[in-house]
């Protein structure tokens, strides 16, 4: 579809007196650049760093007026670039979209092509969003873990089991086979949290209150962790010998307070996840395997649809830890 108007809508967050406000503005386009293509968006996403960005976050975004939204799916309505072809179906996520560049809540986005992946076959667009970001890291953490610990090893925990990251990682290692253990700070979603594969649930106050030893009974073959913090040093702690964590998120804290007993003594991997810039060559395969043997029966059932006028209600709730699962934006209507 080409656009036919030279303006278009975005969700813009502007400075005022100090403050940070979000609004939906008219903007116009701006000159397409070599190698870079212009996407008209069908469906975005809401991600913790959004959220960030549209609080004045400069760690995240450093300069306003900006359109955050650091995943995007729809079709190359304008190509200066050989790698993709007007009319075709695509990904963009990570990199600095959403971040210093204006990113997915807006009808159009303007790029680079080597940020873009072609939309698998059998992946709606809708579904691209409903991973996101989000799914893209599940997925990398997966692929990482898969390659050293098999279902018969043992149990794996995922930390944050509620976020989008946490839900999505679940329901993949269910659909793989492995039994699941869900940490979570809220009680009230464990059937939830049931319903998408796991086998057992653990609160959050349960981990942190671990004993504080060097070392403690192995309770996981490995584990996805998604906060960071004393729950990851307590996961480390508990893992098996020759076991396997990942590591993608620090809401709870950036720091660990450990010793290397886990690592020397029972041989414990930690393997970190940066989502952000993850080669290429992997991103298709992950992208693939989502679209295809990884796809969990349940997608749907961690995905809320809004539109661009109740994105600012949703920013308040992630960030009061209020949100569960995947809020998917749709900008097609």
């Amino acid at each position: 579809m080409v656009q036919n108007s030279s303006t278009f809508k975005a969700f813009r967050i502007e400075e005022v007196d100090g403050n940070f406000q979000g609004s939906i503005k008219e903007m116009e386009f701006g000159t397409l650049n070599n190698n870079e293509v212009r996407v008209k968006v069908y469906y975005s996403s809401l991600n913790y760093k959004d959220a960030l960005s549209a609080s004045g976050n400069k760690g995240v975004t450093r300069n306003y007026p900006h359109t955050p939204g650091i995943d995007a799916v729809g079709t190359i309505e304008k190509s200066n670039s050989d790698l993709y072809s007007v009319g075709e179906k695509v990904i963009v996520t990570s990199y600095d979209l959403g971040m210093n560049t204006d990113g997915g809540f807006a009808e159009y986005i303007q790029v680079p092509s080597e940020w873009v992946v072609k939309l698998p076959e059998k992946m709606t667009m809708k579904e691209a969003m409903i991973y996101g970001t989000a799914g893209l890291t599940a997925g990398m953490s997966v692929l990482r873990l898969t390659e050293l610990i098999k279902p018969e090893d043992g149990k794996i925990a995922v930390s944050g089991a509620t976020g989008g990251v946490g839900a999505l990682s679940v329901s993949i290692l269910s659909k793989l086979g492995y039994s699941v253990v869900a940490i979570t700070g809220k009680e009230t979603e464990r059937n939830y949290l049931i319903n998408l594969g796991a086998e057992g649930v653990l609160l959050r106050s349960e981990v942190e209150n671990f004993a504080q030893k060097p070392l403690l009974k192995p309770l996981f073959a490995g584990a996805i962790d998604t906060v960071g913090g004393v729950i990851l040093e307590n996961i480390i702690k508990s893992t098996n010998s020759i076991g396997v964590v990942t590591c993608c998120g620090n809401v709870a804290s950036p720091k660990l307070d450990l010793t290397v007993f886990p690592f020397i003594l029972r041989g414990v991997t930690l393997i970190g996840i940066d989502s952000q810039n993850y080669p290429m060559k992997y991103r298709k395969i992950v992208w693939n395997k989502l679209a295809h043997e990884w796809k969990p029966k349940q997608l749907d059932d961690t995905c809320n649809e809004i539109n661009l006028e109740d994105v600012p209600q949703k920013i308040e709730l992630m960030l009061n830890g209020k949100l569960k699962g995947r809020t998917v934006l749709n900008l097609a209507e």
